[in-house]
């Protein structure tokens, strides 16, 4: 199998590793706490091949091509937020419900973004080089945006460390030692051939990691099913509604068909197993949070299935004017 047919059946790996969490889970509630235990160390792994993946030499390509790197910015950290914001006054008044819908969709996809533009006809080139830009744009504007629309809420939240052991944790610690493999790479032909082998990885880490979510976290999904309802409708309609909205950013900056395809995949796959850790590492009485992150998930993974032929095939087909 090669690398590309791997990414090809992702989906259908991801899909057969919920469903087996899920019913380990379910069947031996016991397992849950020892998932849960297990996942923070593959979480950090995932998180590590995943930056290593991450061409940040690739990052002034990306300033280069301004028109590009311009839609995808205004899309990913002005439409976005604005959007989400208006969907999220659907949600009733539960603050880790809230919390929840604003971590995972404020924050745009930097790892399967790259091989769903692929895959459905996109500009890869462009996607790659644009993820350095989409991570160091996120680390700013997540606590940004979750200030600006949780005010007090997010702020008691940093003041008791939820978020700040976190980052350092299981975000800042892989970024510096993929940052590390990336320098010494250009110097080792050992540590070069090591990083090319790490792409194979990011796929079974990612299955491994749903596993152990599911497994962790379905009864706690099962039991706030009501709950969930909300959140449910708000990633369905912003997973049906941001796609036009790309396209038409992609045609106001006069892009071509390729690259407003890619600027629909950007936008339609947000951060989940980045913004993961900081859910995690919430008080218990916000956890709900989490199960809201797992079921963005399992939507856009649905929602990724029917864009791969819908996006080429009929949004954005190659005889449609740029």
């Amino acid at each position: 199998m090669t690398r590309l047919q791997l990414e090809r059946w992702q989906v259908a790996v991801y899909a057969v590793a919920i469903a087996a969490g899920c019913a380990v889970g379910w069947s031996a509630p016991d397992t849950g706490p020892v998932m849960e235990r297990a996942l923070w160390p593959v979480l950090a792994g995932l998180l590590y091949v995943t930056f290593v993946q991450v061409p940040l030499d690739h990052l002034a390509d990306a300033v280069r091509d301004r028109r590009f790197l311009g839609g995808l910015l205004v899309t990913n950290f002005l439409i976005v937020p604005a959007l989400v914001w208006l969907l999220a006054r659907v949600l009733p008044g539960n603050g880790a419900l809230v919390l929840g819908v604003y971590l995972v969709l404020l924050v745009p996809c930097t790892d399967w973004y790259v091989s769903f533009t692929l895959l459905g006809g996109g500009d890869a080139r462009r996607a790659t080089a644009s993820t350095p830009a989409l991570l160091l744009a996120q680390m700013v504007a997540l606590p940004a945006y979750l200030w600006l629309f949780m005010g007090r809420e997010f702020t008691g939240l940093v003041r008791a460390g939820a978020f700040v052991e976190a980052f350092f944790g299981l975000i800042a610690t892989p970024l510096l030692l993929a940052l590390a493999t990336e320098w010494t790479a250009h110097r080792s032909e050992l540590v070069a051939r090591w990083r090319v082998a790490s792409a194979w990885w990011p796929v079974p880490m990612l299955a491994a990691v749903v596993f152990l979510i599911a497994g962790a976290q379905v009864r706690e999904v099962a039991d706030a099913a009501g709950q969930l309802g909300a959140a449910t409708l708000v990633f369905v309609v912003y997973a049906g509604v941001i796609p036009f909205v790309a396209r038409w950013v992609g045609r106001r900056y006069r892009l071509d068909v390729p690259a407003q395809r890619t600027l629909v995949f950007s936008a339609g796959t947000r951060n989940s197993f980045v913004v993961l850790p900081f859910a995690l590492a919430l008080p218990a009485e916000w956890r709900l949070a989490v199960a809201v992150v797992v079921l963005q998930s399992v939507v856009e993974l649905v929602a990724m299935v029917i864009y791969l032929w819908w996006v080429p095939s009929r949004l954005l087909p190659e005889r449609a004017p740029s």
